[in-house]
């Protein structure tokens, strides 16, 4: 690809910022009309996937978490989301955007449709505009910051259609949004190339874990025998105890009130990567506490049903970090134990022992760390764990370049997107 850029030095003042003097100041409804979701409370359950506000997250949609659909299935097809569209957030989370990819869509089994809580762009009959460039423009720092001070109500904040048509809309000529939004999708598809390409390593690591410690592939021509406590064979100088023989539950850490510690909350972390998002932040003296190489499993409802489980990639064996207390901490008795716990905690029976071990109220039901205390596994000799710790530990090794590679992207991107959106720097040439 090639670019060229040139810094602008003519501008004019708007209500959330300066843009070049060419650039025409627009409103939302001069090229949309917005269009309420669907409300769930129809009968029937629908051959869909609902998209809902919850499942959009600060610049992506969160795939993980979304639902089917109860509805009925005539409602459906006025509210189907393509490829290219957008849909923005009315309530709670208000502004919060998402921009429908294709490779979105074609991981999904059903059609897509969105809540009530979401307004669907619709473009007006021949406006030409880009609807990606619309979504960077709406996930500027500038442009949040403006719809954060117009959100209504402080406990739940809200808007509505009418308010957002009034939105301001900063329009380049048409060839010139076309060129801002490659250049910010460019970081972004090097992005979610990595994140599939973490995926597939995962599910490498995985298939290795089930093959070795569940079908016993590799020890095949060894001799088995039978296992009454696990109603199974096993090979021959295995060892079944319970989990805690690998593992410390919610190990005891001290961290000191008031420093400054890695952090990681429900919402970073997702089903389908081994790898978390995190922060920084004080220790108030609650949360659970954590090492490097540690495993974090969602111990709440429906985080625990989705797969909701980190490694602790982010710091040293010897670091130390916390957590919300919706956690479950698995801390290796041995270093080369780490890949292998994380594996067993995404295995599908291991957390079946969690899920069937919960209590409490619908909706707010924890699991009991005793169950995964009781958990029985086949031990083998060390030396196999070793063996296996060798062999996927370059597979994690990967996942973690690609997930350091993913925040410098980020952060590139995010140092561009303002300055692009409003014209701080232009893109002439691309090619």
């Amino acid at each position: 690809m090639t670019l060229k850029f040139k810094w602008e030095t003519e501008f004019k003042q708007t209500e959330i910022g300066e843009i070049p003097r060419e650039w025409e100041e627009k409103r939302v409804e001069e090229f949309y009309r917005l269009m309420y979701g669907i409300t769930t409370s129809s009968k029937g359950y629908g051959n869909c996937r609902l998209l809902r506000m919850t499942d959009i997250g600060e610049e992506d949609i969160n795939i993980e978490t979304i639902p089917y659909a109860k509805i009925d299935e005539q409602e459906l097809k006025k509210y189907y989301l393509d490829e290219d569209d957008l849909v923005i957030s009315r309530i709670a989370n208000v502004g919060a955007i998402g921009h429908i990819r294709g490779d979105f869509l074609q991981k999904l089994d059903k059609p897509l449709i969105f809540g009530s809580y979401l307004l669907k762009f619709v473009k007006q009959p021949g406006k030409q505009i880009y609807n990606r460039f619309v979504y960077y423009f709406f996930i500027s720092h500038p442009m949040q910051t403006f719809i954060d001070s117009l959100a209504e109500g402080s406990t739940r904040p809200n808007t509505n259609a009418k308010v957002v048509s009034k939105f301001p809309l900063y329009y380049p000529p048409p060839s010139e949004q076309s060129r801002i939004a490659n250049v910010l999708s460019w970081f972004d598809d090097l992005i979610e190339n990595k994140k599939r390409q973490n995926e597939i390593l995962e599910k490498t690591a995985m298939a290795i874990f089930k093959s070795w410690f569940v079908d016993f592939e590799p020890f095949k021509d060894e001799e088995f025998v039978y296992n009454e406590e696990l109603g199974k064979e096993i090979p021959k100088g295995w060892e079944v105890d319970f989990a805690t023989r690998l593992i410390d539950y919610n190990p005891s850490i001290r961290l000191e009130k008031e420093e400054v510690y890695p952090f990681v909350e429900m919402k970073q972390v997702y089903t389908n990567s081994a790898v978390c998002e995190f922060s920084f932040r004080k220790f108030n003296g609650s949360g659970v506490k954590y090492y490097g190489g540690d495993t974090l499993m969602a111990r709440i409802t429906p985080s625990l049903e989705h797969g909701k489980t980190a490694f602790v990639w982010f710091i040293s064996e010897n670091e130390k970090g916390f957590g919300t207390t919706e956690f479950f901490v698995l801390h290796p008795k041995k270093s080369w134990l780490k890949e292998f716990i994380y594996l067993l905690a995404k295995n599908e029976d291991f957390r079946d022992t969690a899920i069937n071990s919960m209590t409490g109220t619908s909706g707010r039901q924890r699991a009991d760390v005793e169950a995964l205390k009781s958990y029985l596994i086949p031990i083998p000799p060390p030396l196999i764990l070793q063996k296996f710790h060798s062999l996927v530990e370059p597979l994690f090794q990967k996942i973690i370049l690609n997930q350091k590679q993913t925040m410098i992207l980020r952060k590139i991107r995010d140092t561009l997107l303002p300055k692009l959106v409003f014209g701080k720097l232009r893109v002439e040439v691309l090619r």
